[in-house]
């Protein structure tokens, strides 16, 4: 399972949105590769933000 696939999994099965902290702590992956994964999720659409700096699958 890719990180992307991770991240989207979590955010899915999450009813409430997610800091990119709360998704690290969550998947165990590093801070740094979290941010750098949801930055492109968010550039395809795969992710928003309903308020800053919190993210749910789109």
């Amino acid at each position: 399972m890719t990180t992307e696939e991770k991240i989207l999994s979590l955010l899915k099965e999450n009813k409430e949105a997610m800091s990119a902290g709360q998704i690290a702590d969550a998947t165990g992956i590093d801070r740094k590769e979290v941010d750098k994964t949801m930055k492109t999720l968010k550039a395809a659409g795969s992710i928003v933000s309903p308020k800053r700096c919190y993210w749910t699958a789109g």
